[in-house]
Parts: structure tokens; C-alpha cells; sequence
């Protein structure tokens, strides 16, 4: 059976799972989320994997990045990605991969720009279902009033994701 390598991160902001496939990173999610276990199966799913705490290449330099990231060394990454989900869901995910680092976009903003503009809640549970948190950024997405909605490493984080890509902290 093929496998997903997977392996942990942790700093001050976040506790991680990173998963790669074939020399891409398909997972990069909050280890204690409440949808781990859906989001989990439906990669082991939809790869026919199972997954396997080992190290490779690309988790390291997804370490790599992630430290650049949150040292505020780095807006992009450049890690292949692999996304497992629908057609729908990966139009969401691409649409994510647009937002510019330290801007938010509102789950209509986001309809709209990937032609959907009647999808809004399907929008919003693709954004959930999304299992490459920061480098697909849906911390990004704000409610249309400016507040802050779900996030699947909880508000919290989200609040500290969106003020380190403003500088907001010293």
C-alpha cells in the first residue's frame, strides 16, 4: 500500500501534522482540530495510503518554511502541494492561494472571485474542509464584516496568524 510520511511541528503558535505524498505536501493541518479524523480520511481515501511517521525531503523543507514564515522571513512558500478534495473544493483552495500575504478577503469576496458568488456556504465549508492550513491560507477569510470566523486551529491562532503577516506585534 502506498503511504502518506507524516510528522509533527510545533512552536509557539501551533501544534502541526505534515503529511507528503510522492514529493508533495498534502497535509499541513492542526494536530487537535475537531474535523483531524474527516480530514485524515479523506486523504488516506482518496491517495489509498496509509500513513507512515517518517521524514522526507519535503517535510523538512516544509519545516524549513513554516520557521521562515512565522520569523517573518517569508510571504511565500514554495512547496509542491497536493490537494485532495473535489473539483469544487480545489477551486476554493486555488481561490485561497490568491489572496496576497497580509490581506483577508471576505467567504463572498472569495465566491465571487472564483465565479461562484452564489456559493457562499459551500465556499465556506471548502475553506473548513481545507487541509494545507497557512501555505493554502484560509486564515485569511473574514466574515463580511470584518470579524473573525471559524478556523480550524481556533480564533485564536487565526487572530495571531493574520497580525504577524500585518506586523501588529512587537
Amino acid at each position: 500500500m502506498k503511504q502518506i510520511n507524516i510528522q509533527y511541528y510545533k512552536n509557539q503558535y501551533a501544534n502541526i501534522i505534515l503529511g507528503s505524498f510522492e514529493n508533495k505536501l498534502c497535509l499541513l493541518d492542526f494536530r487537535y482540530r475537531k474535523l483531524r479524523e474527516a480530514v485524515d480520511n479523506r486523504l488516506k481515501k482518496g491517495l489509498n495510503a496509509i500513513f507512515v511517521e517518517q521524514d522526507d525531503d519535503i517535510l523538512r523543507d516544509t519545516r524549513k518554511q513554516l520557521d521562515e514564515y512565522f520569523l517573518m522571513q517569508r510571504k511565500v512558500f514554495d512547496i509542491p502541494l497536493l490537494t485532495v478534495g473535489s473539483d469544487f473544493q480545489k477551486s476554493v483552495w486555488e481561490g485561497l492561494l490568491k489572496i496576497p500575504y497580509g490581506t483577508t478577503c471576505s467567504y463572498l469576496q472569495l465566491a465571487t472571485n472564483i465565479n461562484n458568488e452564489k456559493a457562499v456556504r459551500a465556499v465556506a465549508n471548502a475553506n473548513g474542509a481545507n487541509a494545507l492550513g497557512i501555505i493554502i491560507p484560509c486564515h485569511r477569510i473574514i466574515g463580511k464584516n470584518g470579524t473573525l470566523t471559524g478556523y480550524g486551529g481556533g480564533l485564536p491562532l487565526k487572530k495571531k496568524l493574520l497580525e504577524l503577516e500585518n506586523n501588529l506585534f512587537s
